[in-house]
């Protein structure tokens, strides 16, 4: 009997399967519908689906570089407990999704699941993660993916507290040595650690300012209602500062110096300096496992009691 497209995609919506299996399934059982689910439920690929409403907070964040490091890839996939995080096998598939992260042309998540799988012939993305779901057995999410390319320097990477936090950094230079892959290192370690919104100054927009600045105006009159205006106004430079220092990754003060002043900008430059090199942060992607995501809140006893019911 020839299997047709559509069977094929009846299969994939009563099951949740991917489509090479549903279509080798269906194969197995010369196009019986019900012998395929029940063949795709033998080979545990069509739990997929009943595990898909299940929330996805915990996981892991990965990246993938290029042998020259000047390409480089991160990507947060997520799963429902953090025992499968530290799961042999999830880390092993996390690895997979970077290394397909780092050469894919998609522009967004739907077309990254869409394209060929690198690590699984025949199938997508989708597909190869429909198929770890049913040998995991929890629900697991591709949630985001980033790329970095580096043409007059490298990207350097971290991963802190074994994939609960990873970063890339872009830096333009031109001397790569081991003290200049340990300076970057250290900006990612300190982009890990203190969570910038920008690299420098010179990304934050008008509108951020002016709605800041605002913000920062009343808060000063209605602390100091008898100052005059221009002293207000000199707090208020002072206060904006201030907050500049803490959300630019460049203006923060770096977190392994000794004196704990010394701004990562100045940090950067003095580095450089020693080395003869023209240095410059260009830009950081920093990913952290279930940031925005609302876990679900167990409450086991009103789950036993609603199954006593």
């Amino acid at each position: 009997m020839a299997i047709t497209a559509a069977m094929v995609k009846e299969l994939r919506e009563m099951t949740g399967a991917g489509m090479m299996d549903c279509k080798k399934a269906l194969t197995k059982t010369e196009g019986d519908m019900d012998a395929a689910v029940e063949f795709l439920r033998e080979n545990g690929l069509a739990k997929a689906a009943k595990k898909a409403g299940r929330i996805a907070a915990e996981g892991l964040v990965a990246v993938a570089l290029s042998d020259d490091a000047k390409e480089a890839a991160i990507v947060e996939v997520n799963s429902e407990t953090d025992f499968v995080a530290k799961n042999d096998t999830f880390k092993a598939y996390v690895a997979e999704v970077a290394d397909q992260a780092l050469t894919t042309a998609a522009a967004d998540i739907e077309g990254f699941l869409a394209e060929d799988s690198k690590a699984e012939a025949g199938k997508t993305v989708k597909e190869a993660l429909d198929g770890k779901i049913a040998v995991i057995g929890e629900n697991l999410n591709i949630r985001r993916f980033a790329k970095v390319s580096a043409a007059d320097g490298f990207v350097a990477s971290y991963i802190h507290a074994g994939g609960k936090i990873g970063v890339l950094v872009e830096v333009a230079t031109d001397v790569v040595n081991d003290e200049i892959k340990e300076m970057a290192k250290n900006v990612a370690m300190q982009v890990a650690a203190i969570s910038p919104k920008y690299t420098s100054r010179d990304e934050v927009s008008k509108d951020y300012i002016e709605h800041e600045t605002e913000i920062l105006k009343v808060q000063a009159m209605n602390e100091n209602p008898d100052k005059p205006e221009n002293i207000i106004e000199k707090m208020i430079v002072g206060r904006l500062n201030k907050e500049l220092k803490e959300v630019c990754l460049l203006d923060q003060a770096y977190v392994k110096a000794e004196d704990g002043k010394q701004a990562v900008g100045k940090y950067v430059e003095q580095v450089a300096k020693a080395n003869g090199a023209n240095v410059t942060i260009k830009g950081f992607v920093r990913f952290e496992t279930g940031e925005g995501i609302e876990k679900k809140e167990e409450d086991f006893a009103a789950e036993v009691a609603a199954q006593l019911k």
